[in-house]
């Protein structure tokens, strides 16, 4: 595989997640965690004791629809669920159709954070726009460059072991059966992100209201004529990385 740096001035899509944990009183353990992309500002709060999930909140600063905020109660039917070292696995749990994919993901790598024991945690994540339907989307975990994956719309093309696989099924099942769980945990944040870039340079704003996929919250065939497209949501963090998740810093670390 030939890494290739982004053309002067090619758009990214662009993703950060910022994950810190605290030990609070008793044996709870308090983690945060905060996801900015082009698309999306979710935060996540998640509480664990005993080994369960004991309470769980979020925020949604910045969100497509109208409704995307609404999918914060859903995340409720998390508490009393078994910690699970994999974080896509608590969405084994609930029925992933019932919330905003975004939330349940944070959410997930909150609670795998709390399993392992991990204090803190950053991934960032590039993907430039597609020409010709290719490129490479790019995965650093803790400021280390980790992950390079050849994308071709929505497959893996290289390198091994990854080559061959579909963005939207199969990957995950693979990786939590093959990968260390700190490999599968990355690959599949960078899944994901490969995946949802193919909405950058989209006129996305020409939308009503969400599409009825069915497959998340506001993507319900009942809600989505419900679910306004938030106009003016997008953005595009092409030339200023460093500012995703940079109104998210005092919430992480002191709780403010």
């Amino acid at each position: 595989m030939l890494t290739l740096e982004p053309a002067p001035g090619q758009p990214l899509f662009r993703r950060s997640i910022r994950l810190r944990a605290q030990a609070g009183a008793g044996d709870v353990i308090r983690v945060r965690a905060a996801l900015e992309d082009d698309f999306h500002h979710f935060r996540v709060e998640l509480h664990a004791q005993d080994g369960l999930v004991s309470a769980i909140a979020a925020q949604a600063p910045r969100h497509p629809y109208s409704l995307c905020p609404a999918a914060v109660q859903s995340l409720q039917r998390l508490v009393g669920t078994a910690l699970p070292r994999h974080a896509h696995a608590l969405g084994k749990a609930v029925d992933p159709r019932e919330q905003c994919t975004h939330l349940l993901d944070l959410a997930g790598l909150a609670a795998a954070a709390a399993a392992r024991g991990v204090l803190q945690r950053r991934y960032d994540v590039e993907v430039p726009l597609r020409q010709d339907g290719r490129t490479q989307a790019r995965l650093s975990r803790d400021g280390v460059p980790l992950l390079c994956w050849d994308v071709l719309e929505l497959a893996v093309t290289g390198p091994e072991p990854y080559t061959g696989f579909d963005l939207r099924q199969g990957m995950a099942r693979w990786a939590l059966a093959h990968l260390p769980e700190d490999e599968a945990e990355a690959a599949l944040v960078l899944r994901r992100c490969a995946a949802i870039s193919m909405g950058k340079g989209k006129r996305l704003d020409d939308q009503v209201h969400a599409l009825a996929t069915g497959r998340c919250y506001a993507q319900q065939p009942e809600r989505a004529p419900l679910a306004s497209r938030q106009v003016g949501s997008t953005r595009d963090f092409t030339p200023c990385a460093e500012v995703l998740c940079e109104s998210d810093d005092a919430w992480l670390c002191t709780g403010a």
